[in-house]
């Protein structure tokens, strides 16, 4: 893990701390349960219940580690709050334009919120990074695999600013 903070929106770190919850306070506690009452079952080689355990719980111990790490570097930010609302910054939602006028809206949040089908592409991804900073009307080039690609920015907007 590198020592960037891990911008993510207050909904995205709310679905991290759900799942660790959940398996920290509900999935772990069960399958050690399950595992000690295998293992009081006599032999261990050939206990399916004893090495399925054993494996589920390793991955579940990996899954922790990641999200606690995750969580640890997460930088909660509300795109309602930008200020400089002209430019695309963590949050936007960006109406692009590509060559053939084939229009497409992203909105930019953390890597761990991505979901292509949604249009929602993680912060550090190469169209994001290509896009930030962008004025209505830019031009932005971005290597893709596929080749070059060059968009032009149609439409800037965030969430409502929360009333005072």
């Amino acid at each position: 893990m590198t020592d960037r903070p891990n911008y993510i929106t207050l909904a995205g770190y709310t679905v991290l701390r759900t799942e660790y919850d959940a398996l920290l306070g509900d999935e772990r506690p069960k399958l050690v349960d399950v595992i000690s009452w295998a293992a009081g079952n006599g032999d261990r080689s050939e206990n399916g219940d004893y090495i399925y355990g054993r494996k589920r719980l390793r991955e579940i111990d990996r899954r922790l580690g990641f999200l606690a790490r995750r969580m640890k570097a997460a930088k909660v930010i509300d795109p309602a709050a930008q200020e400089d609302r002209a430019r695309v910054w963590f949050g936007a939602t960006v109406t692009i334009a590509d060559e053939e006028d084939n229009e497409r809206v992203l909105t930019l949040v953390g890597d761990d919120e991505t979901d292509a089908g949604a249009g929602r592409i993680g912060w550090s991804a190469p169209l994001a990074r290509a896009l930030r900073g962008a004025t209505v009307g830019d031009l932005r080039r971005v290597a893709l695999p596929a080749g070059d690609k060059e968009y032009e920015v149609i439409a800037i907007a965030y969430p409502p600013t929360p009333p005072r």
